[in-house]
């Protein structure tokens, strides 16, 4: 650390926290920030702060369930509505792509209620880069056990982490390290281990088109047991000849072994690849574009990218350390980046709906009608470009590595629209399946705020809360003019009705008359682009 206090990008942001810090933070590392997350966490020190996001324990998480039985289908397994099919038997085809469609809206479940913890957004960025697709895998046990995986590992130990994905059945299917023979070696894992898992294609990136042979060849006779959900090891699969690596990894030589101990080759070839300075640069650039912004400029190299890197590999690899020295840092608080990202959709659809606290029902009476509302968000996600489990290929999404265009590569002629069209849906009329409505409460999100019957602290709260950048006073002022005033030019029009309402709550035009004035107002801040950003 004595090292990392000489970088001015790396010190600690000096300035008091203000709101507006506050809700750059939390929209960074959560889906979303929510009056109650901004209220719980303001008047609390920076490092406090941090300690409390990036130290939730993984904790044991409820599993995704049967909801698809019905009058013409049964699960085979006899799975039980209401009970998980994680530990279950495969089944067939149709019974698989039922649980498939369980876990990714039990995905989006897991989104919504992730709490006051990094763990969630940061289980995406990981699951962005070590990429599998449920779709492919053909097993949705495998994919469960991936995303736990995720959960397991997203605040725990790099190192340990790159050897149980490397065992995953989800990665060993999805990388074809299950059909990685003595006989036909695969190079496909091999290749990703390097280029997108640990290394990169990054200035110190030196790797060979031969390291990846060889690579392949360590890592031969890994297969996936539908039987126990889990990766093994068949030693007669296995290519027990020495493999030889190019000067990038010091010429190392990785001796051939025969039977069970031909496994532990996978030890050897981890500790090569985390003795690179690369693997430790590489993967903090990601974390960096992800949560800071794409621009990795030479200023950025020296005084960011070095110095955690060097902390990472300190720290044996351990994650946490890294994360809580980037988000106390003045670089991840520099004004600049403060609005600097196009959001996700994942940031639009989850954090939307976080942010006005909207109420989904109760799995345990409406679990049908639950999983469908949440299958309606993950097509929402899916049309907009980013479908939870299934990025579109194994690179991950652009908006997160590809230049020059990075995040603007989430808003297109045909993707912009349908993020409008969720938020007008979202604020008009809401969703419903099965007689069963989610949408916002307006007048109760309204009443979060300190001062929501001044129609002027009412704009600029619900700015302070939804907004990342600013708009002018005058933007203001003919916004609360043309929907607040309805055209008036006093601001007790709002103040009266406002007062009205709270007063009595049972006069029900005077509710209708502040929920349609409230519901305008947040479709029109919502319609702007300045929403988009974060």
């Amino acid at each position: 650390m004595s090292n990392m206090a000489t970088s001015s990008l790396l010190k600690t942001y000096a300035a008091g926290l203000a709101k507006a810090d506050l809700v750059h933070l939390l929209k960074r590392t959560l889906y979303g920030a929510t009056p109650a997350d901004i209220a719980y966490f303001e008047k609390k020190e920076l490092d406090s702060i941090i300690s409390e996001l990036v130290s939730a324990p993984a904790g044991e998480t409820p599993p995704p369930l049967n909801y698809y039985n019905s009058a013409t289908y049964t699960d085979p397994q006899g799975i039980e509505a209401g009970k998980t099919w994680v530990n279950a038997a495969y089944g067939d085809g149709t019974v698989n792509g039922y649980r498939a469609n369980s876990l990714r809206r039990w995905w989006i479940q897991r989104l919504l209620l992730q709490g006051r913890s990094i763990r969630e957004k940061l289980m995406v960025f990981w699951h962005n880069h070590f990429v599998t697709e449920i779709r492919e895998t053909g097993d949705a046990r495998y994919s469960y056990r991936y995303v736990e995986l995720l959960r397991k590992h997203a605040l725990g130990n790099f190192k340990v982490f790159v050897k149980e994905m490397t065992l995953n059945p989800a990665m060993l299917i999805y990388l074809n390290g299950d059909k990685n023979t003595k006989a036909a070696p695969d190079e496909n894992y091999g290749r990703e281990l390097q280029e997108l898992f640990c290394i990169g294609k990054g200035p110190g990136s030196g790797y060979t088109e031969d390291d990846v042979k060889a690579a392949a060849r360590v890592l031969t006779g890994f297969r996936a047991s539908r039987t126990d959900i889990a990766g093994y090891f068949v030693a007669s699969r296995h290519d027990t000849a020495d493999k030889t690596f190019s000067s990038f990894y010091k010429n190392t030589v990785i001796k051939g072994k025969t039977g069970d101990a031909g496994a532990k080759e996978l030890d050897e070839l981890l500790e090569m690849l985390f003795s690179t300075e690369e693997l430790s640069r590489f993967i903090i650039r990601r974390l960096c574009v992800f949560f800071v912004h794409h621009d990795i400029n030479e200023q950025v190299e020296k005084e960011v990218i070095g110095p955690l890197a060097r902390l990472f590999r300190e720290s044996n690899y351990e994650i946490k350390p890294v994360l809580q020295a980037l988000f106390k840092s003045a670089y991840f608080f520099d004004k600049t980046y403060y609005g600097a990202q196009i959001k996700s959709p994942l940031d639009i659809v989850v954090g939307t709906l976080r942010e006005f606290d909207v109420v989904f029902p109760p799995e345990t009476t409406h679990l049908v009608p639950l999983y469908n509302l949440l299958n309606d968000l993950y097509n929402v996600c899916n049309s907009a470009q980013q479908a939870i489990g299934d990025p579109p290929d194994v690179a991950g999404w652009k908006a997160f590595y590809q230049a020059p265009g990075f995040y603007q590569n989430w808003v297109t002629s045909d993707t912009y629209p349908k993020r409008n069209s969720f938020l007008d849906t979202l604020l008009n009329k809401g969703y419903t399946r099965n007689q069963t409505r989610i949408g916002v409460d307006f007048p109760a999100f309204a009443r979060q705020l300190a001062h929501p019957g001044d129609p002027n602290l009412l704009i600029t709260e619900s700015l302070e809360l939804l907004y990342c950048v600013a708009l002018s006073a005058e933007q203001k002022t003919q916004i609360k003019t043309d929907i607040l005033l309805s055209g008036q030019t006093s601001d007790h029009y709002w103040t009266d009705l406002w007062n009205r309402y709270i007063l009595n709550p049972a006069d029900a035009e005077a509710q209708k008359m502040v929920t349609d004035k409230l519901r305008s107002l947040y479709r029109h801040l919502l319609s702007l682009p300045e929403f988009q950003l974060m």
